[in-house]
């Protein structure tokens, strides 16, 4: 009987640290274009080339009446700060980009530029 608890023992400690050291994986993706949502949280709007666009946690959309509908990420387009957890790269030409959710951004003045990369 002491056997068995000192097996169950081990198992659970065994089970608690596998438990604790399992990776959770996030992966953030860009929507598919065209897709409609009716509600954004925290937009900025940006004004490119006399359209306005809506940037929320690294989505643009375009304003269709009283609903969004995601877009690609206008290439030129200003935004002042990117969300978090966007990751740095470098690329071989030595050039340091952003990349948060499939979309490129290069640091330009006090913002960043959406690029093509």
């Amino acid at each position: 009987m002491k056997n068995l608890k000192v097996v169950l023992a081990m198992m659970l400690v065994f089970g608690m640290t596998a438990f604790a050291t399992a990776q959770r994986k996030v992966v953030k993706v860009y929507p598919k274009h065209g897709t409609v949502v009716t509600k954004l949280y925290n937009p900025k709007v940006v004004v490119h080339n006399k359209v306005r666009f809506h940037f929320a946690d690294g989505v643009w959309y375009k304003p269709r009446g009283k609903r969004f509908v995601v877009c690609a990420a206008p290439v030129g387009i200003q935004v002042r700060h990117l969300p978090r957890g966007n990751k740095v790269v470098k690329l071989r030409n030595g050039r340091k980009v952003y990349k948060y959710k499939g979309v490129w951004y290069k640091k330009k003045g006090r913002g960043y530029v959406v690029v093509n990369v």
